[in-house]
C-alpha cells in the first residue's frame, strides 16, 4: 500500500484521439442519416412511379380495341380500319372505327353489320395468275415520285406475307412510326393474292413500296405441284406400298419415312425465291449495296430500329469484323423492361408477368416450332405433361427454340448477365407434329416459362453480343448485304437438298457445311423486332385475334420511350458465356421430294 501511495500518476499527452473518435462518430451518424433520407426519397419516388405506371398501365395494357387504338397516332388509324370489299359504302357510316381494329380474322371477312351489300366476286385462279405476272413484270415502285429513287446504301425491308392481314396492319403502323422510314424501300412478298391485302399495302404513303408475288403458290396450283397433286403419296404411307401404287415421288420419302405435304414446303420455297428476287432480279436493286432486312407479317418494330441497325452496321468494323448478319430480334426466356422495381415485384408477382409466347417466343406461321411463354399456366397439348422442378434462368438468355428431331428437342445455351428466378414448366407438345409432317418419329417438347420483370435491357448504352448465327435464335428481324447473299446463293444445293422444310435450319446448314466464311451475327440485347402473332399453321389459340400481345408490346415500348431508353448513344459489346459449339443435326424432314429440290434450285438462278 505504501508503494502504491508513493506512485506519481503522470498524465498522458493530449493526442486528439478522443476528438477524432467523436468526429468519426458524428460523420458516420450524418452519413447514415443522409443515406436514410436518400433511401426514403427513393422509396417515395418508386411509390410514385409504381402508382403512375399502374394508372397508366391499366389504360395501356387494356386489351380492348379502344386502348390499342389510343396508342396509335390518329393519322395512322386508316391502316387499322378494315375496308372490306364485301361491304358497301352505304354501310360504312354505321361501322365503328375502334370496333374494326382487330375483328377481321381473315382477308375479306365481314367486319360489322351493314345496311346493304355489294356483290364482290374474288378473282379466279386464272385471273390471279394473270395479275401476278403483271405485278412481277411491272416492278412498280409506289411513292417513288414523293421520296425519290432508292439510294444504293439505303435499307431495303422485305416482308414475307401470307394471309394474316390483322397482324400486317399493326406491322405497317409500327413501321410508319419509325425514324428515317421515308428513306427505305419496303418490299412486300406475297404467297397469297388477296385484294384486301393489296389495298392495304397500296395505301401506304410514308415510304417507297413495292409488291412482289411468289408465282408457284399453292393458291395458284391447288391441284397440281407445287400444290397437292391427286397422285401425290399420302404422308404416312409406307414406302413399299407407295412403290406398289406408283404415287408421285414414291422412291424418295424424307428422313423419317414420310412423304411431302405441300402446305409445309411453301415457306422455304417462298423465302429463297424472295431473297433471290430482291438481290438478283429486281431492276431497282441492281446496284444496291446496302442492307436487306427480313421481316414477316406478324412482326412489330420499335421506332428506333433503323437508327439502331445503322449504328450496328457502323460498329461492325471495330466490334465484330467477322459479322455478316445483324439481328434486331432475339428470343428470350426472360424479358425485362424499364421502371419496374422490386417493390412492384413483391407486391404483385402476377401483375409483373407478361405472356411472351408470341411476344418473344417462336411461333411463326408455316413453322412447326413453338416455345410458348405464359403468364399463369402452361400450354397444354393432347400429350401428357411432365413438370420439372423450378429452375433458375438468366435475364437476357437466348435459347434455341424447340425443334422437332428424331428423338429429342433442341435446347440452347444460357447467357449469363443478371440472374433471375423463374418457374419453368415443360409440356410435351405436339406443336407441329399434329398438323404437319413431323417427319420425326417423336414429338418435340414445348416449354412454358413464367418469368419476373426486372431492370431494363434497354439503355442509352445499348448492349450487343456477337456469336455464330443460330437459326432458332437469330431468324427474326435479321439483315445482311449482297456479298453475304452471293455466298449463300453459291451454296444453293446445300440449301435446296437439305431434308428440312424450315428455311432457317437450311440456312444454318449452309453456314456450317458450305460457307467458307460462316454466318456470324451481331445481336441487340434489347429487341427492336417483336413477334405478335398468336396463331399460325402449327399453333391454334382459342382466340387467334387477341389484342393481348400487341398491347404488351406497346406497353414495353411506351415505357422504354418515356424513360428515354430508345435511340442509344453508343453500343457496348458483351461476351456471352457458356456458349457451346453448335452441333450438326440432321434435318426435321419434310423435304425429301425431288420436285422440291429441283424447284428450289431453279429459283436461285439469276435472270438479270
Amino acid at each position: 500500500m505504501s508503494k502504491m501511495r508513493g506512485r506519481i500518476l503522470i498524465p498522458l499527452p493530449n493526442t486528439g484521439a478522443m476528438g477524432r473518435k467523436r468526429n468519426n462518430f458524428y460523420m458516420r451518424s450524418l452519413f447514415l442519416l443522409a443515406l436514410g433520407i436518400f433511401g426514403l426519397l427513393q422509396y417515395n419516388n418508386f411509390n410514385y412511379l409504381d402508382s403512375r405506371d399502374n394508372v397508366l398501365g391499366d389504360a395501356v395494357t387494356n386489351d380492348s380495341d379502344d386502348a390499342i387504338l389510343a396508342m396509335v397516332p390518329a393519322t395512322l388509324h386508316k391502316y387499322l380500319t378494315p375496308h372490306s370489299r364485301n361491304h358497301s359504302a352505304s354501310g360504312a357510316g354505321a361501322l365503328n372505327g375502334a370496333a374494326l381494329l382487330l375483328n377481321a380474322s381473315s382477308p375479306g371477312a365481314a367486319t360489322a353489320s351493314t345496311i346493304s351489300f355489294d356483290v364482290y366476286h374474288p378473282p379466279n385462279i386464272t385471273e390471279i395468275k394473270r395479275q401476278i405476272v403483271r405485278y412481277n413484270d411491272m416492278q412498280m415502285v409506289l411513292n417513288e415520285d414523293v421520296f425519290g429513287p432508292l439510294q444504293n446504301d439505303s435499307v431495303i425491308i422485305v416482308v414475307q406475307v401470307h394471309t394474316r392481314i390483322t397482324y400486317l396492319r399493326h406491322l405497317i403502323v409500327s413501321l410508319a412510326q419509325a425514324r428515317d422510314i421515308s428513306k427505305v424501300l419496303l418490299v412486300f412478298s406475297h404467297d397469297y393474292y388477296d385484294d384486301d391485302i393489296n389495298d392495304l399495302v397500296q395505301q401506304i404513303d410514308f415510304c417507297k413500296v413495292m409488291q412482289i408475288f411468289y408465282p408457284y403458290s399453292i393458291q395458284t396450283h391447288p391441284n397440281e405441284y407445287p400444290g397437292v397433286d391427286p397422285n401425290d403419296c399420302p404422308r404416312n404411307i409406307k414406302k413399299e406400298q407407295a412403290l406398289i401404287t406408283n404415287c408421285n415421288n414414291a422412291m424418295y420419302p424424307d428422313l423419317y419415312g414420310h412423304y411431302r405435304e405441300a402446305k409445309f414446303t411453301q415457306t422455304k420455297h417462298h423465302w429463297i425465291w424472295k431473297a433471290n428476287r430482291v438481290f438478283n432480279e429486281l431492276e431497282v436493286t441492281r446496284y444496291h449495296t446496302g442492307l436487306v432486312l427480313f421481316l414477316e407479317e406478324d412482326h412489330y418494330v420499335a421506332e428506333d430500329f433503323l437508327y439502331l441497325l445503322a449504328m450496328m452496321q457502323q460498329r461492325t468494323k471495330d466490334l465484330c469484323p467477322q459479322c455478316n448478319v445483324l439481328s434486331l430480334g432475339t428470343y428470350l426466356k426472360t424479358f425485362n423492361y424499364y421502371t419496374y422495381h422490386s417493390k412492384t415485384n413483391k407486391k404483385s408477382y402476377a401483375s409483373s408477368l407478361i405472356s411472351t409466347n408470341s411476344l418473344l417466343g417462336y411461333n411463326r406461321n408455316n413453322n412447326r416450332n413453338s416455345v410458348q411463354l405464359a403468364v399463369s399456366s402452361s400450354y397444354s397439348s393432347s400429350s401428357s405433361a411432365q413438370s420439372p422442378p423450378p429452375s433458375k434462368v438468366y435475364v437476357g438468355d437466348t435459347s434455341d427454340n424447340q425443334r422437332a428431331s428424331d428423338s429429342s428437342s433442341r435446347r440452347g445455351n444460357l447467357i449469363n448477365t443478371v440472374t433471375a428466378t423463374a418457374t419453368a414448366t415443360a409440356a410435351t407438345s405436339d406443336t407441329s407434329n399434329n398438323e404437319q409432317s413431323s417427319h420425326s418419329s417423336s414429338k418435340n417438347g414445348a416449354q412454358t416459362w413464367n418469368y419476373h420483370v426486372l431492370p431494363s435491357l434497354y439503355s442509352v448504352y445499348q448492349k450487343v453480343e456477337v456469336m455464330p448465327w443460330v437459326s432458332s435464335k437469330h431468324n427474326m428481324g435479321f439483315a445482311f448485304n449482297r456479298t453475304t447473299w452471293s455466298n449463300i446463293r453459291k451454296c444453293a444445293r446445300h440449301f435446296c437438298t437439305y431434308d428440312d422444310y424450315n428455311w432457317d435450319w437450311s440456312l444454318q446448314h449452309v453456314s456450317q457445311q458450305c460457307l467458307r466464311r460462316k454466318l456470324h451475327a451481331m445481336i441487340v440485347k434489347g429487341p427492336r423486332v417483336f413477334h405478335i402473332g398468336e396463331c399460325g399453321v402449327h399453333h391454334k389459340n382459342k382466340n387467334c385475334e387477341s389484342n393481348q400481345v400487341i398491347s404488351k408490346v406497346q406497353h414495353v415500348l411506351r415505357i422504354a420511350r418515356n424513360s428515354h431508353q430508345l435511340f442509344p448513344r453508343s453500343l457496348t459489346l458483351t461476351v456471352p458465356s457458356l456458349m457451346k459449339k453448335s452441333k450438326l443435326r440432321k434435318g426435321n424432314g419434310g423435304w425429301g421430294d425431288m420436285r422440291d429440290h429441283e424447284l428450289c434450285l431453279n429459283m436461285t438462278l439469276a435472270t438479270r
